[in-house]
This record gives C-alpha cells, sequence and structure tokens, in this order.
C-alpha cells in the first residue's frame, strides 16, 4: 500500500498567516502540521508516499525534504492550479499504478493515527473505505447517509445534510477511484468534488465501507480549529523539561520546556510547550498555549495561543489569549504620550482591542 498526501491550496481561511507560509507547515505544539499525516501514514507501515504540492512553491518539499526521517521515501507531485480533492487523486494515478492506497488530507488531524483504518480497509475488501466523525457543522463536509449501516449517498456541503456526520480526511482505495474522478464534472464552485468521486463509486455499484472516528479528528480550516487541534494535542503531551527553571517560578501540569528555554519568576501552567531558547520573564503562561522558539515573553500573559518562532511580547498589559501570532511578531506596550494602540496589520487580520 502507498500514501498520498494532499499540501496544496492557498489557506485562503487562515490569512494573514498563509500570506507567508503554506498552510501545512503552520506548527500545531510546534510541530507542523504537515508532519503529524506523515507520522501517521509510517506508523501505519506505508513507506511509499506522493505528496502534492503547489507547483509554484518549493516550500514544502525544503521543510520536509526526501522523507528518510521518518524512514519513508517522498516523492513530490506539482499542482498547477488547485481544482479540488478528486483532481489531487487524479494527478496521482501514475505513481499509485495498480497499488491501493490511502489518501490524507495534510491539514487534518486525529488521535490514534490510520494504522486501524488500514487494516479495516484490507479485511472488508472494499474499493473504497471512508472515515467518518460525527460534527456540528456537517454542512462544511461532505456528508454520508447512512441506511442500515451502510453509506447510500454522499453530499458536498449540503444546504440541508442528511446525517450529523462528515467524511473525515482520510480516506482509503483501490484502482477504481481513478476512473471515478475521471468520469465527474466540476462543481459549482468550479471543483473536483471528492465527495462526487465517492457518489459515483456508489452509483456503479462498487463496495463503500467506513470506520466512525469515536475519537478526536480536526479539519484545521479556520483559525479557531488550529487552537482547538493545539489544544488536542497538548492535551495529550509527554511532559519534559530541558531548560531551566529559577527557583522564583511554579511549573504545574504537563508542560514541556525545550533546550535552552529559560523561565525566570514566572508561573507555567500547562498543558503549554515553551520552544528552544524562550525566555519567559515575570510572565504568566497558561494552558493550551504554544510558544515557538526564540520567543521572549516578559511582563506579560499568553493562555489558549499559538505563538509562532521570534515574537516578542513585552510589557502588555492585558492577557493575550485565544490569538495566533505568526513568526517574528512584535507585541508591545506603547512608548511615550499619549498612549495609544499602534498597529502594523496585514490583510484579513483580526484585532480586538478594551
Amino acid at each position: 500500500m502507498k500514501a498520498l498526501i494532499a499540501s496544496g491550496g492557498r489557506g485562503t481561511r487562515l490569512r494573514p498567516i498563509t500570506h507567508t507560509r503554506n498552510k501545512h507547515l503552520i506548527p500545531i505544539a510546534n510541530k507542523p502540521i504537515l508532519h503529524y499525516a506523515i507520522e501517521a501514514v509510517a506508523q501505519a507501515g506505508i513507506t511509499e508516499m506522493a505528496i502534492v504540492v503547489n507547483a509554484d512553491s518549493d516550500e514544502v518539499q525544503r521543510a520536509i525534504g526526501d522523507g528518510k526521517r521518518w524512514g519513508v521515501s517522498i516523492t513530490y507531485i506539482p499542482q498547477e492550479v488547485p481544482g479540488g480533492l478528486a483532481q489531487v487523486v487524479a494527478l496521482s494515478e501514475a505513481f499509485m499504478g495498480d497499488d491501493r492506497f490511502i489518501f490524507y488530507l495534510g491539514d487534518n488531524m486525529v488521535v490514534g493515527g490510520v494504522k486501524r483504518f488500514r487494516e479495516e480497509f484490507e479485511k472488508s475488501g472494499s474499493n473504497c473505505h471512508l472515515t467518518i466523525s460525527r460534527v456540528k457543522d456537517p454542512e462544511r463536509f461532505g456528508v454520508p447517509e447512512i441506511r442500515d449501516g451502510r453509506i447510500v449517498s454522499i453530499e458536498e456541503k449540503p444546504k440541508r445534510p442528511k446525517s450529523s456526520y462528515a467524511v473525515a480526511g482520510i480516506y482509503l482505495y483501490d484502482r477504481s477511484i481513478f476512473e471515478a474522478v475521471k468520469a465527474i464534472k466540476p462543481s459549482a464552485r468550479g471543483e473536483l468534488e471528492i465527495s462526487d468521486a465517492h457518489q459515483y463509486l456508489i452509483q456503479k455499484g462498487l463496495h463503500i465501507s467506513y470506520s466512525e472516528i469515536t475519537g478526536w479528528w480536526k479539519d484545521t480550516g479556520k483559525p479557531t480549529d488550529l487552537l482547538e487541534a493545539n489544544r488536542l494535542v497538548l492535551d495529550n503531551a509527554t511532559p519534559s523539561i530541558k531548560g531551566e527553571v529559577d527557583d522564583r517560578s511554579v511549573v504545574a501540569g504537563k508542560v514541556i520546556l525545550e533546550q535552552g528555554a529559560k523561565i525566570i519568576n514566572s508561573v507555567v501552567r500547562g498543558p503549554a510547550i515553551i520552544g528552544e531558547n524562550c525566555v519567559i520573564e515575570d510572565s504568566y503562561i497558561g494552558p493550551f498555549s504554544s510558544i515557538g522558539n526564540n520567543t521572549v515573553v516578559r511582563k506579560s500573559e499568553v493562555e489558549y495561543s499559538i505563538i509562532l518562532r521570534d515574537c516578542k511580547i513585552l510589557n502588555v498589559g492585558i492577557r493575550l489569549e485565544g490569538s495566533i501570532l505568526g513568526n517574528d511578531v512584535e507585541v508591545v506596550e506603547a512608548a511615550g504620550k499619549p498612549r495609544v494602540h499602534r498597529f502594523m496589520i496585514g490583510d484579513q487580520s483580526r484585532v480586538e482591542v478594551v
């Protein structure tokens, strides 16, 4: 069995963070989202994988490499223009040949990995094995209609969902999927929808099996999803203190403190991760916070937030909460008179002030 991982697209719902980086490389608990997908596939015993990337950028290739660090071989497939997930599958036909494969959306995260889905697919002997998860907002996803334990239809982003389930971003196929993706037409939004390909297989009478994800699964397509995924990963983290904590500080709960980090006269309450060479001084870091490498937090408070590398949060008089800061961001106390808010903000940013 081989693997296909999607890492293309523009990440428009995550701007401005994605103005300067591929969304699949945004860190969750200080590790790029795409790493979790590769690790899950490798842990399922799959060593040959293809990653579909934007043709106009080598950012993913530079960040991921050839796969040796995970014990796998990675081939990159360029996508000239984003045209839907079914197009991503079509691009992989030559790489897959006659092999069965798992298709993993690189911005999805699931607890427990994907090994059991591979095993259930192989045991079922089906042509297509889908993963489904109960969600609050199924209208955002492909929605299956289930009768008597069978999927009888799938509709993409329906206005009136026929179930409370979403088809999650982990699919397993045999070669019949290539006939399906060639047969369908673009949807109203101009994309080849993977749900239409699945519906084609159903109408052709092929065998569609499925597994329900009973733990947590996250499609990290929106800022709130990133924060929630960060919370879930940190909640399952193993604490590790490699940095320095002075005797005036309190570190409680599941805290990962990386090499070279310093906690000075501060309180850190886990789950939280503090990256390499960070300085946390006279500050409070609350639960579900990820602080990227080389960041300085001084006389400030951060909670339930994702802070990327090389940031400075200095003398901020109100707690930062539910926030995402990109690389090399500074949030500092205004100097001089009058006391004012002063911003330099990119497209599609959001700032709340009090």
